[in-house]
Protein backbone atom coordinates (compact mmCIF):
# COMPACT_ATOMS: atom_id res chain seq x y z
CA UNK A 1 0.00 0.00 0.00
CA UNK A 2 2.72 2.33 1.07
CA UNK A 3 4.85 1.71 -2.50
CA UNK A 4 1.38 2.16 -4.35
CA UNK A 5 1.15 5.74 -2.42
CA UNK A 6 4.93 6.66 -3.11
CA UNK A 7 4.58 5.52 -7.04
CA UNK A 8 1.09 7.74 -7.10
CA UNK A 9 3.10 10.74 -4.93
CA UNK A 10 6.14 10.19 -7.46
CA UNK A 11 4.04 10.56 -10.74
CA UNK A 12 2.20 13.50 -9.35
CA UNK A 13 5.06 15.70 -8.47
CA UNK A 14 6.33 14.58 -12.11
CA UNK A 15 3.24 15.97 -13.70
CA UNK A 16 3.66 19.15 -11.52
CA UNK A 17 7.12 20.02 -12.64
CA UNK A 18 6.21 18.45 -16.38
CA UNK A 19 3.08 21.38 -16.13
CA UNK A 20 5.22 23.62 -14.29
CA UNK A 21 7.96 23.63 -17.72
CA UNK A 22 4.88 24.29 -20.09
CA UNK A 23 3.36 26.86 -18.06
CA UNK A 24 6.22 29.29 -17.28
CA UNK A 25 5.45 32.07 -19.70
CA UNK A 26 1.88 31.71 -18.03
CA UNK A 27 3.26 32.54 -14.75
CA UNK A 28 2.41 35.89 -13.83
CA UNK A 29 -0.87 35.83 -15.21
CA UNK A 30 -1.73 32.84 -13.40
CA UNK A 31 -0.86 34.40 -10.36
CA UNK A 32 -2.86 37.64 -10.61
CA UNK A 33 -5.73 35.35 -11.82
CA UNK A 34 -5.25 32.93 -8.65
CA UNK A 35 -5.57 36.19 -6.71
CA UNK A 36 -8.81 37.04 -8.47
CA UNK A 37 -10.30 33.46 -8.19
CA UNK A 38 -9.83 33.28 -4.51
CA UNK A 39 -11.18 36.86 -3.74
CA UNK A 40 -7.32 38.49 -2.29
CA UNK A 41 -9.47 42.15 -2.07
CA UNK A 42 -13.02 41.69 -1.28
CA UNK A 43 -14.65 43.56 -4.68
CA UNK A 44 -12.62 41.01 -6.85
CA UNK A 45 -16.08 38.67 -6.84
CA UNK A 46 -18.10 41.86 -8.12
CA UNK A 47 -15.57 42.34 -10.57
CA UNK A 48 -15.52 38.35 -11.90
CA UNK A 49 -19.51 38.62 -11.95
CA UNK A 50 -19.47 42.32 -14.06
CA UNK A 51 -16.93 41.29 -16.63
CA UNK A 52 -18.91 37.90 -17.06
CA UNK A 53 -21.81 39.41 -17.53
CA UNK A 54 -20.65 42.17 -20.10
CA UNK A 55 -18.87 39.20 -21.81
CA UNK A 56 -22.33 37.38 -22.08
CA UNK A 57 -23.95 40.41 -23.03
CA UNK A 58 -21.83 40.64 -25.74
CA UNK A 59 -22.45 37.65 -26.91
CA UNK A 60 -26.14 38.09 -26.74
CA UNK A 61 -26.65 40.93 -28.60
CA UNK A 62 -24.36 40.08 -31.29
CA UNK A 63 -26.44 36.39 -31.80
CA UNK A 64 -22.88 34.89 -33.45
CA UNK A 65 -23.67 31.59 -35.63
CA UNK A 66 -21.56 28.31 -33.76
CA UNK A 67 -19.05 28.59 -36.16
CA UNK A 68 -18.24 32.33 -36.11
CA UNK A 69 -18.25 31.79 -32.09
CA UNK A 70 -16.19 29.40 -32.66
CA UNK A 71 -13.74 30.99 -34.89
CA UNK A 72 -13.80 33.92 -32.75
CA UNK A 73 -13.00 31.81 -29.39
CA UNK A 74 -9.94 29.71 -30.90
CA UNK A 75 -8.31 33.04 -32.34
CA UNK A 76 -8.14 34.49 -28.63
CA UNK A 77 -6.87 31.38 -27.63
CA UNK A 78 -4.05 31.62 -30.30
CA UNK A 79 -3.72 34.73 -30.32
CA UNK A 80 -3.23 34.48 -26.07
CA UNK A 81 -0.65 31.37 -26.11
CA UNK A 82 1.48 33.58 -28.55
CA UNK A 83 1.10 37.31 -27.04
CA UNK A 84 1.02 36.17 -23.20
CA UNK A 85 4.79 34.96 -22.65
CA UNK A 86 6.25 37.53 -24.66
CA UNK A 87 4.43 40.44 -22.94
CA UNK A 88 3.80 38.99 -19.66
CA UNK A 89 7.57 39.36 -18.13
CA UNK A 90 7.32 43.16 -19.51
CA UNK A 91 4.04 43.86 -18.04
CA UNK A 92 4.53 42.71 -14.41
CA UNK A 93 8.25 42.58 -14.60
CA UNK A 94 10.36 39.01 -14.32
CA UNK A 95 12.48 40.33 -12.11
CA UNK A 96 9.84 40.30 -8.87
CA UNK A 97 9.36 36.82 -9.26
CA UNK A 98 9.93 36.07 -5.76
CA UNK A 99 10.13 32.35 -4.17
CA UNK A 100 6.59 32.97 -2.72
CA UNK A 101 5.52 33.24 -6.00
CA UNK A 102 7.06 30.48 -7.44
CA UNK A 103 6.20 28.57 -4.37
CA UNK A 104 2.22 29.58 -5.07
CA UNK A 105 2.81 28.76 -8.99
CA UNK A 106 3.99 25.31 -7.88
CA UNK A 107 0.91 24.88 -5.01
CA UNK A 108 -1.49 25.98 -8.17
CA UNK A 109 0.04 23.17 -10.80
CA UNK A 110 0.01 20.91 -8.07
CA UNK A 111 -3.96 21.49 -7.33
CA UNK A 112 -4.37 21.43 -11.31
CA UNK A 113 -2.56 18.03 -11.65
CA UNK A 114 -4.56 16.50 -8.69
CA UNK A 115 -7.56 18.08 -10.02
CA UNK A 116 -6.92 16.26 -13.39
CA UNK A 117 -6.55 13.09 -11.40
CA UNK A 118 -9.41 13.03 -9.57
CA UNK A 119 -11.90 13.51 -12.41
CA UNK A 120 -10.22 10.25 -13.95
CA UNK A 121 -10.36 8.79 -11.02
CA UNK A 122 -14.38 9.47 -11.37
CA UNK A 123 -14.26 8.18 -14.95
CA UNK A 124 -12.49 5.12 -13.73
CA UNK A 125 -14.76 4.51 -11.25
CA UNK A 126 -17.97 5.24 -13.36
CA UNK A 127 -16.91 2.88 -16.12
CA UNK A 128 -16.45 0.04 -12.96
CA UNK A 129 -19.81 0.74 -12.19
CA UNK A 130 -20.86 -0.39 -15.87
CA UNK A 131 -18.93 -3.35 -15.78
CA UNK A 132 -20.16 -4.17 -12.13
CA UNK A 133 -23.50 -3.23 -12.06
CA UNK A 134 -24.84 -2.12 -15.29
CA UNK A 135 -28.47 -1.81 -14.52
CA UNK A 136 -27.11 0.86 -11.83
CA UNK A 137 -24.82 2.23 -14.40
CA UNK A 138 -27.95 2.40 -17.01
CA UNK A 139 -30.38 4.08 -14.77
CA UNK A 140 -28.07 6.31 -13.22
CA UNK A 141 -26.79 7.62 -16.44
CA UNK A 142 -30.19 8.05 -17.83
CA UNK A 143 -32.07 9.64 -15.10
CA UNK A 144 -29.23 12.09 -15.02
CA UNK A 145 -29.10 12.66 -18.72
CA UNK A 146 -32.94 13.09 -19.13
CA UNK A 147 -33.08 16.07 -16.05
CA UNK A 148 -29.65 17.72 -17.65
CA UNK A 149 -32.29 17.71 -21.04
CA UNK A 150 -35.26 18.96 -19.21
CA UNK A 151 -32.87 21.47 -17.20
CA UNK A 152 -31.61 22.87 -21.00
CA UNK A 153 -35.32 22.96 -22.42
CA UNK A 154 -36.61 25.10 -19.71
CA UNK A 155 -33.53 27.62 -19.65
CA UNK A 156 -32.06 29.74 -22.52
CA UNK A 157 -28.60 27.91 -23.65
CA UNK A 158 -26.77 31.12 -22.94
CA UNK A 159 -28.32 31.86 -19.60
CA UNK A 160 -27.84 28.55 -18.39
CA UNK A 161 -24.26 28.97 -20.00
CA UNK A 162 -23.76 32.26 -18.05
CA UNK A 163 -24.82 30.34 -14.37
CA UNK A 164 -22.65 27.66 -15.40
CA UNK A 165 -19.54 29.75 -16.17
CA UNK A 166 -20.03 32.90 -13.29
CA UNK A 167 -20.31 30.06 -10.72
CA UNK A 168 -16.82 28.11 -11.83
CA UNK A 169 -15.52 31.25 -11.31
CA UNK A 170 -17.08 32.49 -7.78
CA UNK A 171 -15.92 28.49 -6.60
CA UNK A 172 -12.09 29.19 -5.82
CA UNK A 173 -13.46 32.46 -3.48
CA UNK A 174 -16.45 30.21 -2.49
CA UNK A 175 -14.10 27.55 -0.98
CA UNK A 176 -11.61 29.36 0.41
CA UNK A 177 -13.64 32.20 2.47
CA UNK A 178 -15.42 28.36 3.73
CA UNK A 179 -18.73 29.42 2.36
CA UNK A 180 -19.74 26.79 0.44
CA UNK A 181 -18.63 24.42 3.79
CA UNK A 182 -20.87 26.72 6.17
CA UNK A 183 -24.45 26.39 3.87
CA UNK A 184 -23.54 22.02 2.48
CA UNK A 185 -23.06 21.88 6.61
CA UNK A 186 -26.79 24.23 6.90
CA UNK A 187 -27.89 21.63 4.34
CA UNK A 188 -27.42 18.52 6.44
CA UNK A 189 -28.14 19.78 9.86
CA UNK A 190 -31.96 20.53 8.05
CA UNK A 191 -31.91 17.16 6.10
CA UNK A 192 -30.75 15.08 10.04
CA UNK A 193 -33.58 17.58 11.43
CA UNK A 194 -35.88 16.31 8.99
CA UNK A 195 -35.21 12.89 8.86
CA UNK A 196 -35.22 12.43 12.76
CA UNK A 197 -38.92 14.32 12.88
CA UNK A 198 -39.90 11.28 10.08
CA UNK A 199 -38.35 8.20 12.73
CA UNK A 200 -40.11 9.91 15.55
CA UNK A 201 -43.77 10.04 13.63
CA UNK A 202 -42.92 6.42 12.23
CA UNK A 203 -42.36 5.22 16.06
Amino acid sequence: MAEGDNKSANLIAHETSQLEEQLQGWGEVILASDQVLRWEKPWFPGALVAVTTVLFLLVYFLDPSVLTGVSCAVMILCLADYLVPTLAPRVFGSNKWTTEQQQRFHEICRNLVMSRHSVQGWWKRLLGLKDEKPKVYFMSVISTLVMVAWLGQQVHNLFLTYLVVTFLLLLPGLNRHGIISKYMGMARREINKLLKQKEKKNE
